[in-house]
């Protein structure tokens, strides 16, 4: 019999003896996840590209053995089990491997907790380890102001390095050398405050043990809180209102709002503040310089300049860009310059010294309340810096469960927001709670709709456009640095077509900074934006220019919004940073004693411009010339002027587009005749 039917494929596969169907999973784990089996693995995200370096997501397919379960695309008929003898056998001796190459010091790791290491070594059953520990140790990492990285804890997962690459657009760290001697190291295993981190702690936040972690600033602020001289208030940043009850065992998204207050008073703080008042500050300096802007043929697009991280970033890789940074600054140090000017005029300080502590989701925060232009004769806005997870901690010290606490208010002065201040916790709050103000502005009456939900998602790059009275305001909404780079290539060459771009360099924003309680549920992130929206809709004011104690706080203590004095305390100024430290890497035979030294940069852009053959030549010059015994010669990274490379340094002469002829002319004037 002839029929013209032509048979489908069933698209289905078999995960342990379970059939399921095929919606475009990219991979089997995720089939077998799909299924309710959590198998095991460190290097895999959904965010970051399969990887398959870890190799505990082994399963077995029938006809092909054992596979990575990550790095295998579903297929109709496959079948695969994921808990056979073989499968677990090689599962626990991959985690006896990495304890045996593991500082097991648990009980004083800051990630004990939650270390995926320790926790798949419970679940393997692993009760001793066979294998001899390596002898080696490696010395810890404290040079940044964010971040600890211990090397003896790596366990080589990756992900740190495919997060810090392929989210950030960074690349801090890498893989080095290799076999037994592989390491993540930053760049010339140099120390992480050296290179060009943006301190984002994105890398921590991947991390599944305890290789990459906040650096701590708990003790600092316990000294200050035992110190009956100071006066020591807290400001409480929007996300952590909605992360703290994860470290207590709640559910993502839990608004824990009036216990955190209460729990911060009960371990010592005089005064608990929301740092949302500050936001809610923001948009309104925030909104005027915009519409200025706007309106005045100023530079555009505005970039927004609330995450320190992304501030960095600009200055370390696009210094041409600063012009179109926002002059703001940032919530947190906002609310720091004017808890300086207002507390000690309605607090009775009696010659005691005032003392900010801010509880943040984010660890690029401790890095922006160290820089010198936030520290003014000799006091800086905001003393310390403590994450959600580091409160969480503080708390616990004391034994206080947070569930358990009678909620407590903010104090009054600082403290009243709206729910555009609430916003600032996630990617596209920033530019929603600027179009409540903007667009009223423009409109000259209230808005009857505040809810912008165009410039929501988390998506890593939305665009939206608004139209005011037949105007349009394009946006563009960015989360994640790497997503950055796109906007900013599309300013360079002229097409770009954005009024204001917002950009946060965690995915997700400030709810899924790295200061947040860790976790593995994937849902978290957005269970912590929905509520977020909530708290918004709970609160009697949307719009910050409602805010009856903003209002008041310009009138008693500025001269009006984007005033004079609002200007000087409020806004900040932008420099050109270098990305990475200069390293001098001696090229002469031995010690060399020469006095003047020569200098050749070899990075990328200097090296595309033929630095390396300048650098041959140089050194040919010189042994030529018998000038050994007065030159010094070196390959150095990097000079930061990448524009006018190659770049060479005679002593103290810089040289521009140096040539070997203009070198050995400054060579000559600084050693005479000899040098030709």
């Amino acid at each position: 019999m002839n029929t013209n039917t032509t048979d489908t494929v069933k698209q289905t596969l078999f995960v342990d003896g379970r059939e399921l169907p095929i919606n475009g999973e990219r991979n089997v784990l995720e089939m077998a996840r799909k299924a309710g089996i959590d198998i095991p693995t460190f290097c895999y995200h959904s965010e970051l590209s399969v990887y398959g370096a870890c190799r505990l997501c082994l399963v077995e397919i029938e006809g092909r053995g054992i596979q990575a379960s990550c790095s295998v695309a579903p297929e109709p008929g496959m079948r695969l089990r994921t808990n056979t003898k073989k499968v677990r056998d090689i599962r626990k001796i991959s985690i006896e491997l990495l304890l045996a190459n593991h500082d097991m010091t648990c009980p004083t790791c800051s990630r004990s907790a939650t270390c995926r290491l320790r926790e798949l070594a419970e679940r393997m059953g692993i009760d001793k380890v066979r294998y001899k520990p390596i002898e080696r140790k490696a010395p810890l990492d404290h040079s940044s102001l964010a971040l600890v990285r211990d090397p003896n804890k790596c366990v080589l997962c990756g992900d740190c390095v495919r997060a810090c690459h392929e989210l950030q657009g960074v690349g801090a760290i890498d893989f080095a050398f290799r076999g037994a001697d592989s390491a993540v190291l930053p760049a010339f295993n140099q120390d992480l405050a050296e290179v060009e981190c943006v301190n984002c702690g994105l890398c921590a936040s991947v991390c599944p043990t305890g290789a990459l972690t906040p650096r701590p600033e708990m003790e600092e602020v316990w000294a200050d809180l035992d110190n009956p001289n100071k006066i020591v208030v807290a400001q409480m940043a929007p996300a952590v209102r909605v992360g703290l009850g994860e470290y207590f065992g709640m559910e993502p998204g839990s608004i824990t709002t009036g216990q955190a207050v209460a729990a911060l008073k009960a371990i010592g703080f005089d005064k608990v503040y929301d740092t949302s008042f500050a936001a809610d500050m923001t948009v309104l300096e925030e909104g005027e310089e915009f519409l200025d802007r706007f309106k005045n043929q100023g530079v555009l697009p505005l970039f927004t300049s609330c995450c320190p991280a992304w501030v960095k970033y600009a200055e370390q890789y696009h210094h041409e860009l600063l012009p179109h940074l926002s002059s703001c600054k940032s919530p947190q140090q906002m609310f720091g310059a004017v808890a300086r000017k207002v507390l000690p005029k309605v607090m009775d300080m009696k010659g005691k010294e005032l003392v900010v502590v801010s509880v943040m989701p984010c660890t690029a925060k401790k890095y922006e309340a160290k820089q010198e232009k936030f520290i003014h004769d000799g006091v800086p806005e905001v003393n310390h810096v403590i994450t959600t997870a580091e409160l969480g901690l503080m708390l616990r010290q004391c034994g206080l469960q947070l569930a358990d606490l009678e909620p407590a208010a903010f104090d009054k002065h600082i403290s009243f927001k709206t729910g555009a201040g609430v916003l600032f916790g996630v990617t596209g709050g920033v530019t929603e709670a600027v179009l409540r103000y903007a667009v009223e502005q423009v409109q000259g009456k209230p808005l009857e709709d505040v809810d912008f939900r165009e410039v929501r998602g988390e998506k890593g790059l939305r665009e939206a456009t608004v139209t005011v009275d037949g105007i349009e305001l394009r946006l563009a909404i960015v989360n994640g640095l790497a997503q950055a780079a796109a906007v900013i290539e599309s300013i360079k060459n002229g097409t770009c077509a954005y009024h204001l771009v917002e950009v946060m360099a965690c995915p997700g924003g400030c709810v899924a900074g790295a200061g947040q309680p860790h976790t593995f549920n994937p849902a978290a992130r957005q269970m912590r934006t929905r509520a977020i929206y909530d708290n918004d809709k709970m609160l009697d004011y949307q719009k910050s220019q409602d805010n009856p104690e903003l209002i008041k706080c310009y009138a008693d203590h500025f001269d009006g919004v984007g005033g004079h004095t609002a200007h000087e305390t409020l806004h900040t100024e932008y420099t050109h940073r270098k990305r990475l430290h200069e390293i001098d890497i001696a090229l002469q035979e031995g010690e060399s004693k020469g006095t003047l030294p020569i200098q050749v940069c070899v990075g990328t852009n200097c090296f595309l411009n033929g630095s390396q053959d300048l650098l041959k030549k140089l050194m040919h010059h010189v042994d030529q010339q018998g000038l050994t015994d007065q030159v010094s010669i070196t390959a150095t990274f990097c000079m930061e002027n990448c524009g006018k490379s190659p770049n060479v340094r005679v002593g103290a002469t810089h040289l521009e587009a140096c040539t070997f002829e203009a070198a050995c002319r400054s060579l000559e004037e600084q050693l005479g005749s000899k040098a030709l």
